[in-house]
This record gives structure tokens, sequence and C-alpha cells, in this order.
């Protein structure tokens, strides 16, 4: 019997596309190698600390705060953007 295969939430990815700067990105990257990470891992480390910022607390996988995290509202000092569709 073979036992189901178990994934730890912080190893399960997803995309997330931005669009910056091309100048911005380059010169992001290149203090990322001087660093030895990747930009991925820069990334993730800074969306980790907006995320424990926000909710005023270490975060913890599956334990997500569900007031912060439910939709329908725009955080605290966030406006929605709205794009035009001509």
């Amino acid at each position: 019997m073979k036992k189901p295969n178990v994934v730890n939430l912080e190893e399960r990815t997803a995309r997330l596309t931005i669009l910056i700067d091309p100048r911005k990105k380059a010169v992001f990257e290149r203090l990322c190698s001087q660093e030895d990470l990747t930009s991925s891992q820069v990334v993730r480390r800074m969306i980790r600390s907006y995320i424990e910022e926000r909710l005023g607390r270490p975060w913890v996988p599956g334990k997500e705060d569900s007031a912060s995290t439910s939709g329908g509202s725009t955080p605290r000092g966030v406006t929605k953007r709205r794009t035009s569709r001509s």
C-alpha cells in the first residue's frame, strides 16, 4: 500500500507575475546575486515579512487569519485599482 504524497505547504508553489521597470529588475537581480540568492528567494522573504507585519504575528502555513485573508474587503491602506477595458 502506497503512502499518499504529503506536501508541506511551504513546498507548494504558485506563480506570481509582476511588471517592473527593466532597469529596476536588473539592479534587483544584481543585488540578489551579490547575496548568493535568487530574486525569487528575496521576493518570498519580502512577502513573508509583509504578511507577518500585517498579521502582527509570525506566519505559520495553514494558520492564516481568516479575517485578514478573506476576500471581499480591501486591506487598510490599500486602494483598489480599476483597469480600463477599452
